[in-house]
């Protein structure tokens, strides 16, 4: 069977395929620069939104609720909501970590090692050798 749907399939590259250039990004890019001459964009609208949920979580009392358990809930609740939306503003704000180019010194490769310490050598003949990798 999986011979036979193999066969069928042509594979590779095909004219035609795939999203166009530019069309989806263009009209993404004006309206985003619309929404931002005409003020206030939805980065800056969830950043508020997390600042003021951290801001009232850190402001809930217990003597306000009667409760030092129901002001915990509410706190945590707080801070639930404003942990969800800044999940949701942190890719705009801070690359993945896969996005950074992970360099040695000067540019160079990384590189790793192991050091194997006997346990008979002094201290000093060990950063000695430490110093010497390095």
């Amino acid at each position: 069977m999986i011979e036979n749907n193999q066969k069928k399939s042509k594979g590779g590259k095909r004219l035609g395929a795939g999203r166009k250039t530019g069309s989806l990004t263009k009209r993404t890019r004006q309206i985003a620069e619309a929404l931002a001459t005409q003020g206030i964009t939805p980065l800056e609208v969830m950043m508020k939104v997390m600042h003021q949920l951290y801001e009232e979580a850190s402001n809930v009392k217990k003597e306000e609720l009667g409760d030092k358990t129901l002001a915990n809930e509410a706190r945590i609740k707080l801070l639930n909501m404003a942990a969800t939306v800044g999940r949701h503003a942190a890719p705009y704000v801070h690359p993945r970590l896969s996005a950074i180019e992970h360099t040695g010194k000067d540019g160079a490769p990384l590189q790793s090692g192991v050091l194997v310490v006997p346990s008979a050598m002094s201290i000093d003949d060990w950063e000695q050798a430490a110093q010497a990798k390095h």
